[in-house]
């Protein structure tokens, strides 16, 4: 595995760069995250024309034709400045999703719509309970002869109040195990019947309860195979954590930076706070979780960009990543002090995220299972 940066990432990272410090300072991140959408839709355009919304997307669908690994460095930056946007869940959820299980007549359907940013997406996946166990799954996609009627409720559906698609796991049959019996369907968030509101999070992220009632979806839009659709969630989900884990690690190393120059600036006892022990072994605590997060984090990037089995190596990401970005915010806002904690500093805004972002695509104790039945516990 060789880590360095080709030099095509190295252009993606610099450009990423260069261009979310212009559009996305903190004053906006907090401007979108107060507004109504919670993104910017001229941002989002600009996006597009950058090639960051079909990054992964191959060329005969009007994409880039770049690798997952592209996709990782290029999210890390977006980690570093928390940019609010519906693009995870368009491009890692459901772009990553549709371009491996969907048929061709999807693909032609969705993936250039979502290159060129004209289609947004995300995923209902969640219910009530958080689960990300199958056991979770239980709103009902039921046969009719035109098609699937979806009831039910999902709950903390990122961006589903501007989203343009939904797709949407279901449980379609009743099997020996959770497992079995779970569908997902490509759903029009047009589509008569689907109430969305907008759950208040510690994350201003946009998180939402999506009501579905007597919502009608033609056969043709599952995606994969009927009562088939867990082995595509655990696919998505390896892929999520993974780039979950890449954000997280941008945000390690903007509250690294922003704190070691605070620590150096800030005089008390008329010294700089960063000339005493306890600061310094804060700060070199915080590096060393931020540099073992990134290795860690691009290993497993690597290893599912080259299609190894990687379900180990994602959730020991996952549990180390989730818990260090908490480490790094809490000292962050320690050695900034009671400001810290306000909305007003920078530091502030990634310690609400450390928090919200944790429990995402599988908290530390789901991951710890998975590492262990990978052990063969």
């Amino acid at each position: 595995m060789d880590l360095n940066f080709t030099e095509d990432q190295e252009m993606i990272r610099d450009s990423a760069m260069d261009f979310l410090s212009k559009e996305c300072p903190k004053d906006k991140v907090r401007e979108l995250e107060d507004s109504e959408d919670g993104y910017s839709e001229e941002m989002w355009k600009k996006m597009a024309e950058l090639g960051w919304t079909g990054l992964v997307i191959p060329e005969e669908y009007d994409g880039e034709g770049g690798k997952f690994l592209d996709l990782i460095v290029l999210l890390e930056e977006i980690g570093r400045n928390i940019l609010p946007a519906p693009f995870f869940e368009t491009v890692v959820l459901s772009s990553l999703s549709i371009l491996q299980f969907g048929n061709e007549k999807q693909k032609k359907e969705f993936l250039p719509n979502i290159a060129n940013g004209d289609m947004k997406m995300t995923v209902a996946l969640t219910e009530l309970s958080g689960s990300y166990h199958a056991s979770g799954i239980n709103v009902k996609a039921t046969l009719k002869d035109d098609g699937y009627v979806i009831d039910g409720t999902k709950f903390f559906v990122n961006y589903a109040n501007v989203a343009d698609y939904f797709i949407v796991a279901c449980r379609t049959a009743e099997g020996e195990k959770p497992e079995d019996g779970v569908t997902l369907l490509l759903v029009d968030a047009k589509s008569p019947g689907i109430d969305v509101k907008v759950i208040p999070t510690t994350g201003a992220d946009k998180q939402c309860e999506v009501a579905f009632k007597n919502v009608n979806v033609p056969k043709e839009d599952v995606l994969g195979e009927v009562n088939q659709g867990w082995d595509i969630i655990k696919w998505m989900l390896e892929r999520a954590a993974i780039s979950r884990c890449a954000e997280m690690v941008g945000g390690c190393e903007a509250v690294l930076e922003m704190t070691n120059i605070y620590a150096k600036q800030r005089v008390q006892y008329k010294r700089p706070i960063a000339d005493f022990q306890v600061i310094q072994h804060y700060l070199a605590n915080m590096w060393i979780k931020t540099e073992t997060s990134k290795n860690i984090t691009y290993e497993a990037a690597w290893m599912a960009g080259e299609g190894i089995p990687c379900a180990k190596h994602v959730s020991m990401a996952k549990v180390w990543v989730s818990e260090a970005f908490k480490f790094v915010a809490e000292r962050g806002v320690q050695i900034h002090g009671a400001i810290g904690i306000t909305r007003e500093i920078d530091v502030g805004l990634y310690y609400r995220r450390a928090w919200a972002w944790d429990p995402m695509f599988g908290d530390a104790d789901l991951h710890r299972e998975i590492v262990a039945e990978e052990m063969g516990l």
